[in-house]
């Protein structure tokens, strides 16, 4: 029996993909080994959001061949789309490059490798942006054991200076509802209460499709699941938010009040040059109409600062637009060049200093904001989905995450594990920033 290794670069998306190919090779089966010396498949899902992200693909490329020379590295992923040609005419590393349309062959691909092709390199590349169709992956277990995240979408068309993501992944390709709704339903029969839906750029799902088919009908799809206790949404794109999707969102019970909405900047001449196609004020209105449909939902976001050409001035205002905003949580990157890129062929390119410096100020925000929601929920019932055991003052504790995503902690009794979920009251908000909360009765659900 063949032993393989995994190490996932990158997003969620990544994750369920490293996931189904695990999967796809225990099947053929391959013994799954941790990512260590002694495997005789190691195959690195890898990312290109940016260079540091390149980079860090490389190095385990090269990591996987140096722990055993004599096994077969697979790259597949968003690096090997964007450099395919180098890793298949200068990497001694990679034996096997497989792109982001051709991972659910994976099987196929060793097998044929082992009994034909080896100490051959083997390409498995083609131009993705001309491919319209979606890969069908499946999962029918995930490795977290509280929430399942599911793949429904693939590619973008929106095309941000900063982004090579449209290169990498293609254009929009969206998962039928049925299959979507097929591994759920799996899911659920194991004991898995919480559904997150997730792609790279799932405000477009089912836009490729004919007929009235959107993210909003998916909801509905996976709202009528039983045994789905929870629907939990990826990145949103702040347009999507109207008066009408608003309204719709909050006829579903089981859809968690915790929304990303990707920002970027909060100056619209950054956004300008970033081509994001919508304004401040336009995402402000979004903010408005989620609070409006929905109790103290939590609103999250990610900033870009030292974007080429972000004047101190520029940045005040996403400073003062996100303290206008008051988000639950705001994850800050510093802009990263990415070649291919047009703002990486952009004029003033910002001092990493600047950008340093920048982020700082925006992460202290962050934290004050951050505690600020936590703390409005003192005094509340809440509802936890349990995620793992922990030890806090020398007693024995859970947590897990509320409905709106804000970590928890209570006491653990004996019958209480994984996934379980409990109602109780927030009662205070400690300095780790965990929320405790008391059980209300016996607190079952």
């Amino acid at each position: 029996m063949r032993k393989a290794a995994f190490h996932n670069l990158g997003c969620k998306v990544n994750s369920y993909e490293t996931e189904a190919m695990q999967q796809q090779l225990q099947e053929a089966g391959y013994e799954i080994v941790p990512f260590a010396p002694g495997a005789d498949v190691y195959v690195i899902n890898t990312c290109s959001v940016t260079n540091v992200a390149d980079r860090k693909s490389r190095q385990m490329l090269h990591r996987a061949k140096k722990m055993n020379p004599e096994a077969v590295v697979v790259a597949a992923g968003c690096y090997v789309q964007a450099a395919g040609k180098e890793l298949a005419d200068k990497d001694e590393a990679v034996d096997i490059v497989i792109g982001n349309d051709r991972k659910g062959e994976l099987p196929e691909i060793l097998e044929r490798h082992f009994r034909e092709h080896e100490g051959e390199k083997e390409i498995y590349l083609k131009d993705i942006g001309s491919s319209g169709e979606y890969e069908e992956l499946h999962v029918d277990r995930i490795s977290d054991h509280t929430r399942a995240f599911i793949k429904v979408q693939d590619g973008c068309n929106q095309f941000c200076s900063y982004c090579i993501i449209p290169y990498t992944r293609g254009r929009v390709r969206s998962r039928r509802p049925e299959a979507v709704v097929e591994e759920i339903r799996g899911l659920a029969a194991q004991g898995y209460k919480e559904a997150v839906l997730t792609g790279i750029h799932l405000s477009s799902y089912g836009t490729d499709f004919s007929g009235n088919m959107g993210l909003m009908e998916l909801i509905e799809a996976v709202h009528g699941i039983e045994g789905i206790e929870r629907i939990r949404l990826g990145s949103l794109e702040p347009r999507l938010i109207t008066e009408e999707s608003a309204a719709r969102l909050a006829g579903f019970e089981k859809l968690c009040p915790h929304f990303h909405l990707s920002l970027q900047s909060g100056c619209d001449s950054v956004l300008k040059r970033m081509n994001r196609k919508y304004t401040t004020e336009e995402y402000l209105e979004g903010c408005r109409l989620l609070r409006r449909y929905f109790d103290c939902p939590a609103i999250t976001t990610d900033v870009i600062v030292g974007f080429p050409g972000e004047t101190e001035e520029e940045f005040q205002q996403t400073e003062k637009f996100a303290e206008t905003v008051q988000f639950y949580e705001m994850h800050v990157f510093k802009y990263s060049r990415r070649k291919g890129t047009r703002a990486d062929r952009m004029d003033g390119q910002i001092p990493e200093q600047v950008k340093n410096e920048r982020s700082d100020r925006l992460l202290k925000l962050e934290q004050e904001m951050s505690r600020r929601y936590r703390s409005q929920w003192v005094g509340k019932p809440v509802e936890v989905l349990l995620e793992e055991e922990t030890f806090l003052d020398g007693r024995q504790r859970m947590t897990g995450c509320t409905r709106e995503y804000v970590k928890c902690i209570l006491e653990k009794r004996p019958e209480m594990k994984s996934g379980m979920m409990v109602r109780g009251t927030a009662v205070r908000l400690l300095d780790n920033g965990l929320l405790e909360v008391r059980e209300d009765g016996d607190g079952r659900m």
